[in-house]
């Protein structure tokens, strides 16, 4: 049995806004957040199913998908979490298949734990946050919602 030693999850994550984080030299790498808008490379496991390649290709256009990208090395374990959702979307999938899934899915950045443990961060896409504020009309006061009726409301 290991002993000793930092591991995965233990203690507390690092937090971006951290002053401890900083002084340890921890910087965390920004993910677009539009999603990556490369190609999906070719499913590197057998007996691909169509199920399998639709949940493959909504994965190669996340955000982490861009960190992916310039990892061949985690593609495998993309593939895998991509089988083994595929196989947990079944009615009667086992909890401990749950489990295997959110594994993986930390492994992969997929959670908001996995973003933290690989040290990655959906960037704010700040010109679409302006855009919605300007979209939304905002209300001058509750008396606006108020309807003047010519009878005075008799």
């Amino acid at each position: 049995m290991a002993r000793g030693g930092a591991r995965n999850r233990s203690g507390p994550q690092p937090d971006e806004n951290s002053l401890k984080t900083a002084t340890k030299g921890v910087v965390f790498t920004a993910l677009p957040a539009e999603g990556y808008d490369g190609e999906a490379p070719h499913f590197p496991l057998d007996d691909l199913t169509d199920r399998e390649s639709v949940v493959w290709e909504q994965a190669w256009r996340t955000p982490q998908a861009a960190a992916w990208s310039m990892q061949r090395w985690r593609w495998r374990t993309v593939a895998l979490w991509v089988r083994w959702s595929v196989r947990m979307e079944h009615p009667e999938a086992s909890a401990a298949l749950g489990n295997v899934v959110v594994r993986f899915a930390d492994q992969i950045g997929m959670t908001p734990a996995g973003l933290k443990e690989n040290g990655w961060k959906i960037a704010t896409d700040e010109v679409a946050e302006r855009r919605q504020q300007q979209a939304t009309p905002g209300r001058t006061s509750s008396r606006d919602r108020f309807k003047v009726t010519a009878d005075g409301g008799h």
